[in-house]
């Protein structure tokens, strides 16, 4: 099977321009024919087309890893984000012959279901222009909450219309000692735990009909001294681990089927001082990590999940970066310092005019909402969350009206569901989880009716799963 990218919002278009470009001079010499037919139509002295665009119409794409297959045999990876009745060329065929667009992958990060509507028939020798592929974001179904003061998970189902909680029978399930992270794989079929004085990972599978989590073969799992957070990527194929007092990241591959895990070859791999926070870039799945004692970012290629550090790694953040995270995009990382009370926002490892922004006081965690417009840092010192709107073109941030908003006591982590419907907040200081609706227009944050919910002692990480 082969697989091609035909349509790229980011940046796609403009390669294919200049690709168009080189080849008027040259596809006739050198046998680029099909260059034109895939573009729709020949280049100026090439003879007539053969192939026809499968084009049409996408909608509501938001999500990555999204690939579509043409008679279950060619696959096209389509990007977004693409807004209502986006105009795009899917894939391409030879005229008169049958073609059957479906879906071969479904998006994540966040999780969404796209379908497809006319995509069926014949070429003929003209371009198909009415085929329509439509995403939704799936809605949240489950929620986990890592305690690190009673060793256990909590687990809850969601309302997906109100976002309120409520435990799942067999709540909380046992994880080892100190656990400090939490990540669902973008299927939301693993669970995996980090804790911190066993220097193990828990793991889980999860019951997609009831949420209950049970432990996989051979967890736990070994991983360096001092785990401080966990990442997965958007294929659910590698799994990344900080380790805070090795000052390395460990890698692991998940196995199919089971979830299981087995380190990547050469793993672990060095980062700067006190590891404490790890995020994947979406698109380019580029792998970065903040180093607390040392006040940097470290960037990593990825190749088959082993990591190889960036020429220009790494960046320079601000003090004590406890937190990071990227925009849907790949383009800006946002990074919370704890110490400095600020987020700084880096382009290509540089601060962008503005950067640092200010927060409260002790910055501890911070999310995107799925669609990259708001961006949430909880404050452990001063108990609430600041909330900024952000700017597309430059990833500056402004304060939100009403920002920031008051949480529990000691807030650890917040989580958007994959809707970008309702932020969750665990509170360490008062064994709870905060829940507030977001508001879609201003991103304003409004606890909802029962909020906040109990949990285990001392919930230290979220994650929400569809």
């Amino acid at each position: 099977m082969t697989s091609k990218s035909y349509f790229q919002l980011s940046g796609t278009h403009r390669l294919l321009a200049a690709l168009f470009a080189i080849a008027m001079l040259t596809a006739c010499n050198q046998g680029l024919g099909s260059l034109g037919g895939s573009l729709g139509g020949c280049l100026v002295g090439c003879g007539p087309p053969t192939e026809a665009n499968l084009g049409g119409t996408l909608s509501g794409l938001v999500g990555s890893r999204f690939t579509l297959q043409n008679n279950s045999a060619e696959s096209f990876q389509v990007s977004g984000p693409a807004s209502n009745g986006t105009q795009v060329t899917f894939a391409v065929a030879p005229f008169n012959t049958a073609y059957d667009l479906t879906v071969q992958t479904q998006p994540t990060n966040p999780s969404q279901t796209c379908v497809v509507t006319n995509g069926t028939g014949t070429t003929g020798t003209t371009d198909v222009t009415n085929i329509m592929v439509t995403c939704t974001t799936n809605p949240p179904r489950f929620a986990y909450v890592a305690n690190r003061g009673s060793n256990d998970v909590s687990a809850y189902t969601v309302d997906p219309a109100t976002g309120s909680l409520m435990a799942i029978t067999g709540s909380p399930f046992a994880v080892g000692t100190l656990p400090v992270a939490i990540a669902v794989d973008p299927t939301g079929t693993y669970a995996y735990v980090a804790n911190q004085t066993d220097a193990t990972i828990s793991a889980f599978a999860v019951d997609r009909t009831s949420g209950v989590l049970t432990q996989i073969s051979g967890s736990p799992f070994t991983t360096g001294s001092a785990p401080t957070s966990v990442a997965i990527d958007p294929s659910s194929s590698f799994l990344y681990v900080t380790n805070s007092t090795a000052g390395t990241v460990s890698a692991y591959a998940m196995a199919v089927g089971s979830g299981a895990l087995t380190a990547v070859t050469s793993s672990p791999f060095a980062t700067g001082g006190s590891p404490s926070s790890v995020a994947i870039d979406p698109l380019r799945l580029d792998v970065y990590v903040a180093n607390e004692s040392d006040g940097t970012v470290s960037a990593f290629s990825s190749n088959n999940g082993a990591l190889t550090a960036t020429q220009d790694s790494p960046f320079s953040a601000g003090n004590s970066p406890r937190a990071l995270t990227i925009d849907p995009t790949g383009q800006y990382i946002y990074v919370a310092n704890a110490t400095a009370n600020t987020i700084s926002v880096l382009n290509d490892g540089m601060a962008i005019p503005g950067s640092p922004f200010t927060t409260g006081t002790s910055p501890y965690s911070v999310v995107l909402d799925p669609s990259g417009k708001f961006l949430y840092v909880v404050n452990q010192g001063s108990d609430n969350i600041s909330a900024f709107a952000v700017k597309g073109a430059t990833g500056a941030l402004t304060d939100l009206v009403g920002s920031p908003f008051a949480t529990g006591t000691q807030p650890s982590a917040v989580a958007v569901d994959p809707t970008g419907t309702f932020a969750y907040v665990a509170n360490t200081g008062s064994d709870t989880v905060s829940v507030y609706a977001i508001d879609a227009r201003s991103g304003a944050l409004s606890p909802i009716s029962g909020s906040p919910f109990v949990t285990g002692t001392q919930p230290s990480a979220i994650a929400i799963s569809d």
